[in-house]
């Protein structure tokens, strides 16, 4: 008994095998439609594009060309090749805006553009496409149901933008070894970050590491150095401003994992400036 079920299994396998074979090689459209959708349906998606991609110049212009367009859009996001999956939403858009599937593929289409959004540590150009494509939707549907998961995306990827430049600016402040450009590159970089990213949960972190790479870089620094109008302070300037960023981070960060460390180099700082007092 179990051996004749599993035979017709094998049969019923094999005679689908045949008629999609059949369907793919015959000329009646209306068959491949019919059966892509069939397989569509059954969540075949890969078969069911196949089918949809060869007739779909022939439905141009047709009735049933825009439910043909959904589809063939979707079948790619289900196979989840986003990248046509994107475009080919985006054309069904423009080519039918009072569709009742607009919002929907709309959504999708900016939603495919989220899928190709990389990890933070890579070029985040797609991750600022993504941004864009999801906001587009959220201004033209501010009353979509959608809305409430896009601006959920749109939180997650700036997030990515905040870690990508939090760690190029991080990075800049471990490698730099003793008195460098790089501590200058790190304070700048620290600089844009929090310029850029004014509410970002990781601003205890960079305005920390702004101050260490500050404190570093005046500590290494030499006493002066050559400018237009003479003589600069180097070292005391230096140490000035990893001051004023000393007491910038206690005044927002009064209770911070770092208040220690911060404290320390802010006493380290307040004793080498006792030396210009002394001088001046």
């Amino acid at each position: 008994m179990k051996k004749l079920f599993y035979i017709l299994i094998a049969l019923t396998v094999l005679t689908s095998c045949s008629e999609y074979q059949k369907a793919l090689k015959s000329e009646d459209i209306a068959t491949k439609f019919k059966m892509g959708e069939d397989l569509y349906n059954e969540g075949k998606f890969a078969k069911a594009n196949r089918l949809f991609a060869q007739i779909v110049p022939n439905y141009r212009g047709k009735p049933q060309a825009e439910k043909l367009m959904y589809l063939y859009s979707n079948s790619f996001y289900k196979m989840k090749d986003y990248y046509v999956a994107g475009y080919q939403f985006e054309r069904f858009a423009s080519s039918y805006p009072s569709s009742e599937k607009l919002e929907e593929a709309s959504f999708l289409s900016a939603k495919s553009y989220y899928m190709l959004s990389p990890v933070y540590t890579k070029d985040q150009t797609e991750t600022k496409d993504a941004i864009e494509k999801l906001q587009e939707f959220i201004n033209l549907f501010p009353d979509s149901e959608y809305v409430a998961e896009a601006n959920t995306l749109v939180k997650e990827l700036d997030f990515k933008l905040e870690q990508k430049a939090y760690s190029i600016a991080k990075q800049y402040a471990d490698i730099a070894p003793g008195y460098t450009k790089d501590f200058n590159a790190a304070i700048k970089s620290f600089d844009n970050f929090l310029f850029e990213f004014p509410g970002s949960v990781l601003r205890e972190d960079a305005l920390y590491y702004r101050l260490d790479s500050a404190y570093k870089l005046a500590m290494n620094s030499i006493e002066y150095k050559n400018g237009l109008d003479g003589l600069i302070h180097l070292r005391k300037d230096r140490l000035e401003t990893a001051k004023e960023y000393s007491e910038s981070f206690k005044n927002t960060f009064a209770n911070s994992k770092y208040l220690e460390q911060v404290n320390s180099m802010a006493n380290a700082i307040e004793e080498e400036l006792k030396n210009y007092s002394t001088k001046s």
